[in-house]
């Protein structure tokens, strides 16, 4: 008799649905073959499936089984058709069908028969949603996660018998719901605010005007003025995620295995910073097996690259395609997968060596080379690709004792969200959602210049050598300061508050 289940494997941060097929005959020598382009993990399955079905009140004939997963030429990996495979052998050797068109299976299995967590159960759920498959059966640690999708049904298994006898009809496992909205607001909360950072006005301006326009931000200043502290605030002045990001994002976590099994949903804007010996892989995304890397687990968040000349020039220069088309592309031989990468990337870095050059109060011990070294580490490309740089001196001793509190987050993020508002009406139907993703033409649309802000512009394009590129990114950021102030034109202060921004990486290093 042959059996039948569906199931789902991972190829990319999608899931692609796989049909198990398994076929038993009799045979003096039993053994079981699985065919389909299986790695290891899933090549491994037989034995835990033969024990898992050992250990539970169903039972296996001496029979050779054959197992095909379906499409034979996509490569199955991981753990999770050990349930499906082991529901469909014992069907074919008890010779019992179970009802499968509705159905879509996964799991892992331990070798009592208990189901284990697997990766992925986001995309899978909308994988069988999109086939539809109205049944979703998935180990009980992972059905909150997938409860999130909407029209389907989520089962939570325990153990295989327990699936067996739901398949079968003989018990009944209710369906976990979760209301999504309520889940999503209970839990969308930090435990950080912005108004416990003291003094660094300036600095604080310039993360509300990055993030207001989604723009990448860069921070020059000696160790201790809190470079750290101000970006791990930024995504508390972040509008806050749509159900449809929550999701995206999610999945993303959940293929990469770090979901927090306690929320199993993403309701807050993430922040990632890697150390800086990161590889190119773990910072693009990659592998044998490719797999998102940290500019992919930032999406929607912040990416903050702490001691920015510390990292191999290599691994920075990856960042380029990235930052200017929001995702990566990982090309292999078998294929190629594109992993969304739309994040905002915060850099920080000390002005030498020691950290203290140009501090009016500390002297610097490194040598002119030292320092002409240092600052070479950094490509003036991946500069041009920063739109805004500040400096981020030392706070005095009066700010630091001031018992005052600063603004507070949701207050600094009212006017982030009035700003967004603007952009999401003015690039409506088109791909852009902030300024900094303006196109070429949308800069000449949106962006007009009368004839003082003209002479501005001009002037420090041939003071400062600025490259084209940074031409339009100080348009784009002029564009951000009118929309926080609600004004439809660009005035000079916009302009030359902008060309402020992006006078450091001349001064710093030319």
């Amino acid at each position: 008799m042959i059996s039948r289940l569906y199931s789902a494997t991972l190829r990319g941060v999608d899931a692609i649905e796989v049909e198990v097929e398994v076929n038993v005959y009799g045979s003096e020598e039993p053994r079981t073959v699985i065919v389909g382009l299986p790695d290891a993990a899933v090549r491994e399955s037989s034995q835990r499936v033969a024990s898992a079905i050992s250990s539970c009140p169903l039972r296996l004939g001496p029979s050779v089984r054959t197992v095909n997963l379906a499409p034979a030429d996509l490569k199955k990996e991981g753990p999770s058709f050990d349930l499906p495979i082991a529901l469909a052998m014992a069907s074919a050797s008890e010779d019992k069908e179970l009802p499968i068109e509705d159905c879509c299976v996964v799991g892992e299995l331990g070798l009592d028969g208990n189901v284990r967590p697997v990766r992925g159960v986001l995309a899978i759920a909308l994988e069988a949603k999109a086939r539809g498959r109205k049944r979703l059966l998935v180990p009980a640690a992972n059905a909150p996660e997938a409860a999130v999708i909407e029209g389907i049904d989520v089962f939570p298994i325990e153990n295989l018998y327990q699936a067996w006898c739901f398949l079968r009809g003989e018990v009944e496992i209710p369906a976990m719901k979760i209301d999504r909205r309520q889940f999503f607001r209970s839990q969308a909360s930090y435990e950080i605010d912005f108004n416990e950072v003291k003094g660094q006005h300036h600095v604080k301006r310039a993360l509300e005007v990055a993030v207001a326009g989604g723009h990448n931000l860069l921070m020059v200043g000696p160790p201790g003025t809190g470079k750290s502290m101000l970006a791990k605030r930024l995504p508390t002045i972040m509008p806050d995620l749509t159900e449809d990001e929550a999701i995206e994002l999610t999945k993303i976590h959940s293929i990469s295995g770090l979901l927090d099994p306690k929320s199993s949903f993403l309701t807050t804007r993430p922040f990632r910073s890697p150390h800086h010996t990161i590889s190119d892989a773990g910072l693009l995304g990659g592998g044998s097996n490719p797999g998102p890397g940290e500019v992919s687990l930032s999406h929607h968040g912040v990416l903050f690259l702490d001691e920015l000349p510390e990292f191999r020039r290599q691994t920075l220069e990856v960042l380029r395609q990235p930052l200017e088309d929001g995702q990566v592309t990982i090309s292999r031989a078998a294929g190629s997968l594109t992993f969304p990468a739309r994040s905002m990337l915060v850099a920080a870095l000390n002005p030498c060596p020691c950290g203290y050059y140009g501090d009016p109060k500390r002297e610097c011990r490194c040598s002119p080379r030292q320092i002409e070294n240092y600052r070479q580490r950094i490509s003036g490309p991946l500069l041009d690709r920063i739109d805004l740089h500040v400096e981020v001196p030392l706070v005095e001793y009066r700010e630091l004792a001031n018992g005052t509190s600063g603004e507070s987050s949701a207050s600094i993020r009212e006017r982030i969200v009035e700003a967004r508002k603007r952009q999401e009406s003015r690039f409506r139907g088109t791909k852009a959602r902030t300024n900094s993703a303006m196109t070429p033409r949308q800069v000449r649309s949106h962006c007009h210049l009368d004839s003082e802000c003209e002479a501005y512009l001009e002037q420090a394009m041939v003071t400062l050598n600025f490259s084209a590129r940074a031409h339009d990114r100080i348009l784009k950021v002029a564009r951000t300061l009118a929309d926080l102030e609600g004004s439809e034109s660009l005035t000079p202060n916009h302009v030359l508050e902008a060309i402020q921004y992006r006078s450091l990486d001349r001064n710093l290093f030319s």
